[in-house]
């Protein structure tokens, strides 16, 4: 049995498990990298340790200092771990989209806290990465780990999580799939492990930008790079070394998700959003192999951090990515004529040549977007009527940007609830937005649901 002097001597030397039942039919054998099973509960235990040891050992952070990194939770948790360990303060930032377990671990851990808004432009004094390096610079004894940055990150994984899969695969892995968040965990374990042929894949958010997607929202935490639409410069992580990789899989939210949920019912394994896409492109890409490949997953970490998401079936539901136990369901009484889209930024007068009547959403404007029946973020809300009363009245207001007349975000329902819950649920006045797989396919009159919930009943 293993006996350690303290918490941090058991970072590291995570387990390898085969993946059987999920897997079945598939030629090459799936092998991941339970990254859970370090005491902190993610893969960002090893980078948490590594920066800190290095930060003593340049001088930068000194006994009693305070550790401080903007993060989307599990780097927080693994430097407030460290930081309990010995004996430093931890200051965390986060944004407002994180999942509330991992709020609740970070503070277990004696954390402070500091939300923000998850949506801003990179170079907004409130993104997490700004706001973390000002909080540690008018901090005494402040120390700003800055892990998408710090090459202790990804050196702390070509040390270590690299080494251990070619010792546990026997030197038989042929292909490493994992995720790209900071870029730490993929730049360090591919750099040592093409040093031995293998190839090395990106499992990446559909929308991310690292794969070419357009940067708009996505539902998975830790990986990824969503690009606020207003941000001046696409800046990205150092930690990042972009030609360790071969090529990307691209996966969307449903099939992340979906994934995720049957490791747990299939092979016991309860893990994250992020886990869910690497297994996901582990499936996709074994299919493609022989029997003489060996393919290994990373798992970030554990599916405990989301049971108030991803396994929550109302959650679920309620972003139109589960259908609830019995209808009738908003999609069957809900017109699926798509939906009728106005970027922010586009003129009053354009709107009402695309759109001359009825509800119309305002989105985010994005320039890679090419016209689109959907949208993942919605500003607001226009009536068409309305427009067109403000333009008979001044005519000069044609000019005007349409974002600037929106009312608020509507609510929003899965096209999978049920009918009556969902009207129960949606109390209120306004349009709603009609979810699939959490983007918005269609907006409607409340009182559309009203009726038909009235009529069904």
């Amino acid at each position: 049995m293993s006996v350690h002097e303290s918490v941090l001597d058991a970072v590291g030397n995570t387990p390898l498990f085969r993946l059987n039942r999920i897997t079945e039919g598939l030629p090459a054998a799936v092998y991941v990298k339970v990254e859970f099973a370090n005491p902190g509960g993610s893969v960002k235990d090893r980078a948490a340790l590594a920066m800190v040891l290095e930060a003593e050992r340049l001088g930068d952070l000194r006994p009693g200092g305070v550790i401080v990194e903007g993060t989307s939770g599990n780097t927080g948790v693994g430097l407030a771990m460290v930081a309990a360990q010995r004996g430093y303060r931890t200051i965390v930032v986060v944004p407002d989209t994180i999942a509330r377990e991992k709020v609740a671990l970070l503070r277990a851990y004696g954390a402070q806290v500091v939300q923000t808004t998850g949506k801003v432009p990179r170079d907004h004094p409130d993104h997490v990465n700004n706001m973390a390096r000002r909080i540690a610079e008018e901090t005494p004894g402040g120390w700003h780990a800055n892990q998408y940055d710090n090459p202790a990150n990804p050196r702390i994984h070509e040390l270590t999580t690299g080494p251990e899969i070619w010792e546990q695969t026997g030197g038989r892995i042929t292909h490493l799939v994992a995720g790209v968040g900071t870029g730490g965990t993929i730049s360090g374990t591919g750099r040592y492990l093409k040093q031995h042929g293998v190839t090395v894949i990106g499992a990446d958010p559909a929308t991310s930008v690292y794969s070419g997607g357009d940067g708009s929202p996505y539902f998975v935490e830790s990986i990824g790079h969503y690009l606020h639409p207003a941000s001046p410069v696409d800046v990205w992580p150092t930690a990042y070394d972009q030609g360790v990789l071969d090529r990307f899989e691209r996966i969307p939210d449903r099939e992340s998700l979906m994934v995720a949920r049957r490791l747990a019912r299939e092979e016991g394994l309860l893990v994250g959003g992020s886990a869910g896409t690497a297994v996901a492109a582990a499936l996709r890409v074994a299919a493609e192999l022989g029997p003489e490949h060996l393919v290994v997953a990373i798992l970030p970490d554990s599916g405990r951090n989301y049971l108030s998401k991803y396994f929550d079936d109302d959650w679920m539901t309620h972003l139109g990515f589960l259908d609830a136990p019995q209808g009738p369901f908003v999609r069957d009484v809900v017109p699926q004529q798509g939906l009728a889209v106005a970027h922010a930024g586009h003129t009053v007068a354009a709107v009402l040549d695309a759109h001359p009547e009825g509800l119309v959403a305002v989105v985010v404007a994005r320039e890679s977007e090419a016209p689109t029946r959907s949208a993942p973020e919605v500003l607001g809300v226009v009536e068409a009527a309305h427009l067109r009363a403000l333009v008979a009245a001044d005519p000069a207001r044609a000019g005007d940007d349409v974002a600037g007349h929106a009312g608020p975000a509507p609510a929003s329902v899965g096209a999978g609830e049920n009918l009556a819950e969902a009207r129960v649920r949606l109390a209120g006045d306004g349009p709603v937005l009609v979810l699939v797989d959490g983007r918005a396919i269609t907006l409607v009159a409340r009182d559309v649901l009203e009726q038909a919930s009235a009529t069904s009943g």
